[in-house]
């Protein structure tokens, strides 16, 4: 097994812990067995990948708007952490800076858990992450994000999108979505996860039925805003994965070392707000 260049930063990861911190109590479904991972795991798994940072994003599954987790594992990262906060379409400015000041950059939307009827109110709430600077993240599924586009297009919010959009295979490049996301890539200051592979392909690993589209989303984002997450630990995977194997699949996607130094270092650096002229030999 070959794996890409390093350092590496992982832009998508989870912390469960569901011993320091329970489940709420109305949670549909409760992480368990090799879904857990508390922040000290996180730590161990990253060392060994040379992974020196990774943005956290809060979980709806499990925690909700409860913040408490998301905060303890930035701060047991000690600054080697941002995140990204689940909140309340409601929340008071005060949170929100609240929030920022411990590290996090970012408010996710995910609409395949709550549908996007439940966001198309927030505009208020986009606003004040553009009086924040900080970005909305967004995971969409097959043809959701067109429900979406009328309220992000009304606003100037800085755009980051989970897991290549989960594009619909079937519909293939052409799909309505999908195009829409290319569009935003070619239009906005916007980003794209390059990951959640196994989300939505139709083949096991290394999923090439996702590469097109990869690829497609290389094209109209450009590296500059490519960045590469794992979706650690995993949350509701249909079969069981590991970290060194996903990592792999990028070495066939990218097989150009200054590629893969782009897509795990130098973008994400950059957008997380980590030093872009980091190397080997620190």
């Amino acid at each position: 097994m070959t794996l890409p260049a390093s350092p590496r930063i992982d832009c998508h990861i989870h912390s469960i812990d569901p011993v320091r911190f329970p489940y709420a109590g109305d949670t549909p479904y409760r992480p368990s067995g090799q879904e857990i991972a508390p922040a000290a795991q996180l730590i161990r798994v990253f060392d060994a990948f040379d992974v020196r940072h990774a943005l956290v994003v809060a979980t709806n599954t499990g925690y909700g708007s409860d913040s408490r987790i998301l905060l303890d594992t930035l701060r047991q990262g000690g600054g080697r952490f941002r995140g990204v906060a689940v909140v309340e379409n409601d929340v008071d400015i005060k949170e929100l800076e609240r929030l920022k000041a411990a590290g996090v950059i970012g408010v996710a939307f995910n609409v395949p858990f709550h549908g996007a009827g439940y966001y198309l109110k927030a505009a208020p709430l986009l606003e004040k992450l553009v009086g924040l600077d900080l970005f909305l993240q967004i995971q969409v599924e097959q043809d959701q994000l067109l429900d979406l586009l009328p309220l992000i297009e009304r606003s100037n919010v800085r755009l980051m999108f989970d897991h290549c959009g989960r594009p619909s295979v079937a519909h293939g490049l052409q799909g309505k979505a999908f195009q829409a996301l290319l569009a935003i890539g070619r239009e906005r200051d916007a980003h794209i996860k390059v990951s959640g592979y196994y989300k939505f392909s139709q083949q096991p690993h290394p999923y090439e039925d996702t590469w097109p589209f990869i690829a497609a989303l290389v094209d109209a984002f450009t590296l500059d805003r490519c960045v590469w997450g794992s979706d650690y630990p995993f949350l509701r995977a249909s079969e069981r994965l590991d970290y060194g194997p996903l990592l792999a699949v990028l070495t066939k996607l990218f097989p150009v070392a200054s590629d893969q130094h782009r897509l795990l270092w130098r973008t994400p650096a950059r957008l997380l707000g980590f030093d872009e002229t980091a190397d080997k030999t620190t």
